[in-house]
């Protein structure tokens, strides 16, 4: 029996690149790739210019769903971790601890301090906070296929 759960840690672990998806006020969806770091499977930080339209979306509308999944897998091997929830900017007196967590992936010549983070600089911190996690399961999964991929519900 597969443990979807590890599956979806493992991913989420070994990849920095997540597809960040958000909405303007109207509805209009726009996909962003960018570099996180996760905190504890439940929330994933990124750098952005607050001008950047991801960011515009996010300052309209909270809910945002993102994808991880290695792109170098070959055809019909995929797996991949969708994630559901909300993102905000980090507030000002959240910055110090939250910059920390998003440093600890980056090379420490990277790293952002909590002032760079803040007006006047160009980048923001951002957070989303997961509400459900789920796994790609592909149609012909012996044990969970449906014929066509599907989504199946996990607990991190």
């Amino acid at each position: 029996m597969t443990d979807h759960g590890a599956m979806a840690r493992g991913l989420i672990d070994e990849n920095v690149y997540m597809v960040l998806g958000t909405a303007d006020a109207r509805g209009v969806p726009w996909g962003s790739p960018v570099f996180f770091s996760p905190h504890d499977y439940r929330e994933f930080y990124w750098v952005s210019s607050p001008d950047t339209r991801h960011s515009r979306n996010l300052a309209e509308r909270a809910e945002i769903s993102i994808v991880i999944f290695d792109s170098r897998t070959v055809v019909g091997t995929a797996e991949a971790v969708y994630v559901a929830g909300t993102a905000q900017q980090v507030p000002d007196d959240e910055l110090g601890p939250a910059a920390a967590i998003y440093n600890s992936r980056l090379p420490e010549k990277r790293h952002f301090m909590a002032e760079e983070l803040v007006d006047p600089g160009l980048f923001r911190l951002y957070r989303a906070t997961a509400i459900e996690h789920s796994v790609l399961i592909r149609g012909g999964d012996p044990e969970y296929g449906k014929g066509a991929d599907s989504r199946l519900v996990v607990s991190l």
